[in-house]
């Protein structure tokens, strides 16, 4: 269709469709006509439907309703009765263009005014002149907008005076004689008019009585949409007449003479116009009259209909493409969002997903996708639709160059130009396999097209469910990738895949289908879907799922984990329904839930943490700390502090004060305030005034404080002047003090704000220490012994500091003893002040709450028994750290026997002291009280953090770091986050755990040149802290490699011609190094060379060897040594090197001759001067290596039976730091095949064990480590004897077993089992393992005759040979010496 609209070169359809009117929610009237506006615009013949309840209206055979020409609605006659109502209901238009699509309308609700009845009468009412009166209207909501008010049969005008509620009521305030007479309410524009009776409204004169307050009509809920207007009413009747106030939240309605969308109209009711979502909240009246309050609250909801911030676009996409529809929108409350199809609403699945929250993805297009799709949210306040065609295209047809729908995984698969497809496409791609399945993603892979016809080749992985036709599309991530990963698969699952290759030209042919099935998963339950939790009181929430869609067997229960937000721990609890009711939970505080389900495989997959905030409540505790200072005759400030934390139990709105005159119960004066301190002026001179305070939420007050009491000034002073000179100052000198007490200036008329002491040795100008002015001495403390010291007081104010007063004193010697306060005060021969200070508080406590808190308690000796306090007595709390460096103290004034003391430090000492003052006495300061706060998270992160690299080891690296500053108690660990990728998420960053008293670590493994970034956490016992900056690092890059390193090569099909030449290069490099070595070697001395003889030939361990060659003829088995093939010796320079030769002795040795520095299993199979440090292992199995010429070179390696890994070693890297020192190459592992045949047991060879001791060559097997194969050794004897026969132990009940190693050709198709390394090693050290290598691979004819020649020797045989070797022997011997 699509095609034929467009051909092939033509331009991509343009539609326009979409509504110009659309219908809105209408009151109707019954028996009168009703239209439902409905308008559709575009390009195209456009049909128009209706529908009403979502079902489409048949307006053929109805003759009340009929469609207009421009698509509205109209119904001539509203039918409504109470039993029938047919009209009513919602409205939807339906816009559909023939073989295109279908879009709708948003949705209209028809409401039909009720019968017009009244609910109750107005009554006759009497109001005094200036008051304010009500006349009730009582109708249903529906009729409101249609009655209206008469006054003597005319109508009333409303005004600011004369209001008329939301309910209907009539309001008159400030009342005057032209607002008597008879009123009536009216029910006009639903047909006939109805009025209810006649009620008479007098106006009386102001007669002077009080009147008693009374509510009329107060505020109520309400809910309004933003843009709208609200009228709160506050109606209140009394005399005199209240004065009525509105609070917002709390807190005065200041924007009242701010904002003109705001009046207060009809004596005390609040119009707010145009409203905002800044207006929603808690408004109260509030009303005062004759020492009573009234306050009555309701809650303003302001709703926001839905608004689209992105509308879905139309697209352009070809089959098989994903593309989104993309939804963005906003109101409150929270919207439902639904997306439609050409008029059918939209079921997510496998394909149609709903992604980020309100976008629509659709997967894999067919062709029945293309269509109108819609976007219709809606909530409370309304609904709104938006809408964007979806055009699907054939692959012949060029997409648009911007195609904004498009996903990600398909943006690559835009087609070009056609102009630009002139030319062959490539051929379908080769071998299409699944080279990795999973249970939920398949790695495909494929060759390249046999005819690509171009190159930068990319390829498009089709694929689709088993049975569906629905495919879906994924590209390679560049030109010539021949490979692609599918995910998010489903386990257990066929799906069906097929590749096409692209070229300039455009796809290609496809690939044969291949049919791949995911692996079944062993499946935990999924998410517990729609997990909902709600706040259903102060303590409690209900919390509610369903069943998880995804899982294998059957539910068996639900673990709810739980936690309190700041809190680190999480708790849990086993529940088995679908439902759950917590209870016990903490007011208005905030919880995190979240699910996991259970099935017989273990926990399932968590949901996402839900939370929530229990409902708040009226405080449980009152405010803290209450003092009242008075500040002179008519005036009092009252400071206090928040309830304790975890007691508010909601958000904090205010604080109400209320005071009286004297101590007895009498009417109480109330203040709001949203602060900390209240100043009460207007007060009587000389007179008991008692406080208490409360704190308030939404939900109401809480709990006062105890009643506070505080005596005014009899006359206020003056502060025009500064202070007079105190009338007096006493000192008295003690060791390390000097206590200082004085009287007042004898001007008590003038204010006194304060004093200050000056002191020090010769001057009083050292020191300054400024006190309150309610004290009369203090101590000054930590002075030197006999010391001469100045002092000076002086008064002070606001105007400036009065004529100070001096005096001196010198400070006691050491030895004297210290005087008490109680003893100096209490002394009659001491000039004590005037008036007698008082006895300090006595049992001091610090009880520590949190680690923030300490309450402080004590008792006061000069109150009664009961400790109730009666006078105007307040106590002073001073606190400070208990450190020696600290001398500053904090101070607070209480009126209680308690004082909670806040915002202290975390895991810190303190001490703290009282002291009381009554009037213008105070007492001393009592015994100090400790208290160490508790520990805290810490709340720094660890300082100073560098990363450096430990020298010679580019991989690991050393990182330091210094404790937190804050650290708020021990530390007991830190954990280190280290990561490639500073963005990752901290769960991703690899974590080493480090203990508390460690500031250093070592992280090993790093990659070379790679950059790292580092943080560091510290944890305590209360939690972890904030983790520090990222610190960034880069590894050094890595030393080049050795230059000579022998690569192990592996005999394959492919290779063999490369192995070939390997072994004649090595072949022809160790015929070099034996010539060389035997050149060397002619050099030695006659005397060296019988030295070194004597010393090979000395016994192994505990074995001596006595018996001479006639005694030890063994049979020969290395009979083809001839055709083992040698390896290069090591270069040394050391002058001594040692040399090897086979241990068989020619004539019977001398025992004193045998070295002793011979021991067991020790072995030489290799000229090696120095042992390489990698070597230092125990011997392993003994043997020979021998050579002679001119026989064609094969191999036999007569080992043990057992087979080995088939693994090719490499050359260790240490081994390669001197090319000579050590070659490796690689034998073919060998495979299962049947052992060659065992050979005869000759007579001459040994049989028992004393026997076998006797043999000068052991071949021991051991069990190797997993990476180092057996070697081979013999012992070192003369120095050209390195190669010659060995001399084999067989044991009598387990006779050996020989086989063939050989590499692998073409030719050898079953290799021989059970071969393992042979490996030269020096003096007992083993080095790696030394493979031997074959120049040339013997037929397979050829193989099995040399197993046979093996097994069939004589011992005649044999000893010919070896006869025959030691003539060879001997002739070598002479040409050297010559």
């Amino acid at each position: 269709k699509i095609k034929q609209n467009l051909g092939f070169h033509r331009a991509l359809p343009k539609i326009f469709f979409l509504f110009s009117v659309e219908p809105v929610d209408t009151l109707a009237v019954r028996g009168l006509p009703a239209v439902l506006n409905c308008s559709a615009a575009s390009n195209a013949l456009v049909r128009v439907e209706w529908k009403k309840d979502g079902t489409f209206l048949n307006l053929v055979a109805d003759d009340r309703k009929r469609q207009l020409a421009d698509g509205s609605l109209l119904i001539s006659t509203v039918v409504h009765s109470k039993h029938n109502k047919p009209d009513e209901g919602v409205y939807q238009c339906v816009a559909t263009i023939d073989n295109l699509g279908t879009i709708s309308s948003r949705t209209a609700r028809l409401t039909v005014a009720g019968l017009p009845r009244f609910l109750s009468q107005p009554e006759g009412v009497s109001v005094r002149m200036g008051g304010t009166e009500m006349l009730s209207c009582e109708v249903t909501e529906e009729l409101v907008p249609f009655t209206r008010w008469e006054r003597d049969g005319r109508p009333v005008e409303l005004d600011g005076r004369v209001i008329q509620l939301p309910s209907g009521a009539l309001v008159i305030s400030n009342a005057s004689q032209s607002d008597a007479g008879l009123y009536r309410c009216t029910i006009d524009g639903l047909g006939p008019a109805k009025s209810t009776e006649e009620a008479e409204l007098q106006v009386s004169a102001d007669s002077g009585v009080e009147e008693k307050l009374e509510t009329l009509q107060g505020p109520a809920a309400v809910a309004k949409v933003v843009g709208e207007s609200v009228l709160l009413p506050c109606v209140m009747k009394g005399y005199p007449v209240p004065v009525i106030r509105w609070t917002f939240n709390g807190r005065p309605y200041f924007i009242l003479n701010n904002n003109n969308r705001f009046a207060v109209i009809g004596g005390g009711s609040l119009q707010i116009v145009n409203l905002t979502e800044e207006d929603a909240g808690i408004y109260a009246c509030q009303t005062d009259s004759d020492n009573m309050t009234s306050e009555i609250q309701a809650e303003l909801t302001v709703h926001v209909p839905p608004r689209f911030l992105t509308r879905p676009s139309n697209t352009y996409a070809q089959e098989s493409m994903d593309i989104i529809f993309e939804c963005d929108v906003t109101g409150s409350p929270p919207l439902t969002v639904k997306w439609m199809k050409d008029g059918d609403t939209v079921i997510p699945s496998d394909y149609f997903r709903i992604v980020k929250q309100h976008n629509l993805q659709v997967l894999g297009l067919v062709k029945s996708d293309e269509g109108f799709y819609q976007c219709l949210a809606e909530n409370e306040a309304g609904n709104v639709q938006a809408s964007a065609q979806l055009i699907i295209l054939d692959l012949d047809v060029a997409l648009p160059s911007a195609v904004p729908s498009l996903t990600d995984a398909t943006t690559d698969h835009v087609a070009s130009s056609p102009a630009e497809r002139n030319g062959p496409t490539p051929s379908a791609p080769r071998d299409v396999v699944a080279s990795l399945v999973s249970t939920r993603f398949i790695k495909l892979t494929w060759r390249l097209p046999a005819e690509p016809h171009g190159e930068n080749i990319s390829y498009s992985v089709f694929y689709s469910l088993e049975g569906t036709n629905r495919e879906r599309v994924e590209n390679t991530s560049g030109p010539g990738e021949m490979q692609v990963t599918i995910q998010n698969l489903a386990p257990d699952t066929k799906y069906t895949f097929r590749v096409v290759a692209s070229n300039a030209n455009g796809p290609g042919e496809s690939s044969t289908p291949l049919t791949v099935a995911t692996q079944l998963e062993v499946q935990v339950p999924g998410p517990a879907p729609n997990l909902q939790v709600v706040s259903v009181s102060t303590a409690s929430v209900t919390l509610s799922w369903e069943r998880p869609s995804t899982g294998n067997g059957e539910i068996q229960t639900y673990r709810l984990f739980y936690s309190e937000k700041g809190q680190d721990s999480e708790q849990d609890m086993e529940v088995t329904g679908l439902s759950y009711t917590m209870t016990g939970l903490k007011k208005f505080t905030e919880y995190s839930f979240r699910v996991v389900a259970y099935n017989k495989h273990g926990p399932g997959v968590s949901t996402e943490d839900v939370v929530v905030r229990t409902l708040s409540d009226v405080p449980s505790a009152p405010p803290q700390n209450l003092t009242l200072e008075v500040l002179n005759s008519t005036s009092i400030m009252v400071r206090w502090q928040p309830p304790p934390p975890g007691t508010l139990n909601g958000e904090l709105t205010g604080y109400k004060l209320r005071y009286r005159k004297g101590l007895r119960r009498a009417d109480a004066i109330e203040i709001s305030t949203t602060q900390l301190f209240q100043l009460i002026d207007g007060l009587e001179k000389g007179k008991v005034y008692t406080v208490r305070v409360s704190a308030s939420t939404v939900n109401g007050t809480g709990p006062t404080t105890e009643w506070i009491a505080a005596e005014t000034f009899e006359n206020d002073l003056d502060e025009s002047q500064v202070p007079g000179v105190p009338s007096s100052l006493h000192v008295r000198p003690l060791v390390n003090r000097i206590v200082v007490s004085w009287t007042p200036p004898e001007n008590q008329d003038i204010l006194v704000r304060g004093y200050k002491i000056g002191y020090g040795i010769g001057s009083p100008h050292a020191h300054t220490v400024t006190l309150d002015y309610k004290q009369r001495f203090y101590s000054i403390d930590d002075l030197d012994p006999s010391s001469h010291y100045v002092i000076t007081l002086k008064a002070f104010n606001n105007m400036g500091e009065g004529i100070p007063i001096y005096n001196s004193a010198t400070t006691r010697p050491q030895s004297d003893p210290d005087i008490d306060f109680y003893e100096l005060f209490n002394n009659p021969y001491t000039p004590a002040p005037d008036p007698t200070p008082m006895l300090p508080p006595v049992g001091v406590q610090a009880t520590v709450l949190s680690q923030d808190t300490v309450k402080v308690s004590w008792a006061d000796n000069s109150l009664a028994k009961n400790q109730k306090i009666t006078d105007s007595r307040y106590y002073t709390i001073r606190w400070k750290t208990n450190i020696p460096a600290n001398t500053k103290y904090k101070m607070a004034n209480t009126t209680s026997l308690f004082h909670t003391v806040t915002a202290l430090k975390p895991n810190t000492l303190y001490e703290f002291s009282v002291m009381v003052t009554k009037s213008r006495r105070s007492s001393t300061w009592s015994m100090t009280a400790h208290g160490t706060t508790f520990e805290s998270v810490p709340s720094s992160a660890p300082k100073d953090v560098t990363v450096i690299s430990k020298e010679g080891s580019p991989r690991i690296i050393n990182i330091n770091w210094q404790p937190p500053t804050e650290a708020n108690g021990k530390i007991t660990g830190y954990i280190i986050y280290y990561s490639t990728d500073v963005n990752a998420e901290v769960h991703d960053w690899v974590v080493e755990p480090v203990v508390g008293n460690r500031l250093t670590h070592q992280i090993q493994g790093l990659t070379l040149d790679t950059t790292y970034y580092f943080k560091i956490q510290a944890r305590n016992s209360k939690g972890m802290g904030p983790m520090s900056d990222a610190v960034q690092f880069r590894t050094p890059k890595g030393k080049a490699s050795t230059l000579f390193r022998l690569a192990c090569i592996t005999g394959s099909q492919e290779n063999h011609i490369l192995v070939i030449v390997v072994i004649v290069s090595v072949g022809v490099f160790t015929i070099i190094a034996v010539v060389v070595g035997a050149v060397l070697c002619t050099r030695r001395s006659n005397s060296h060379q019988k030295k070194k003889r004597a010393a090979c030939k000395s016994s192994t361990g505990s074995h001596k060897y006595k018996s001479s060659s006639k005694d030890l003829k063994p049979p020969d088995l290395w009979i083809h040594h001839e055709r083992l093939e040698l390896k290069p010796m090591d270069k040394s320079p050391d002058p001594n090197p040692v040399m090897t030769e086979t241990p068989i002795p020619r004539t019977a040795p001398d025992p004193a001759a045998e070295p002793s520095h011979q021991r067991r299993g020790e072995s030489l199979s290799f000229i090696s001067p120095k042992p390489h440090p990698a070597s230092r292992t125990e011997s392993e199995s003994v043997s020979t290596l021998a050579g002679r010429r001119g026989v064609r070179p094969k191999v036999m390696m007569p080992f043990d039976s057992q087979p080995s890994q088939p693994t090719a070693h490499p050359c260790g890297a240490d081994d390669t730091e001197d090319p000579f020192r050590f070659l490796c190459m690689c034998v073919e592992s060998v495979r299962s095949q049947p052992p060659a045949p065992e050979p005869p047991v000759a007579p001459s060879q040994p049989s028992t064990t004393a026997e076998l001791q006797k043999t000068e060559v052991l071949i021991k097997e051991e069990e190797p480590p997993s990476i180092n194969p057996p070697t081979a050794h013999v012992r070192p004897t003369h120095p050209l004897k390195s190669f010659a026969v060995p001399a084999i132990t067989v044991s009598a009940h387990n006779p050996p077993t020989y086989e063939t190693a050989l590499p692998s050709t073409p030719l050898l198709a079953q290799p021989v089992p059970g071969v393992k390394m042979a490996s030269i090693g020096t003096l007992n050290r083993v080095r790696a393992p030394m493979a031997v290598t074959v120049p040339s691979a013997p037929d397979q004819s050829e193989t099995s005759k040399m197993l046979e020649v093996v097994s069939t020797y004589e011992t005649d045989e044999l000893s010919e040979e070896m006869a025959h070797l030691e003539g060879l022997m001997k002739d070598l011997n002479a040409i050297t010496t010559g």
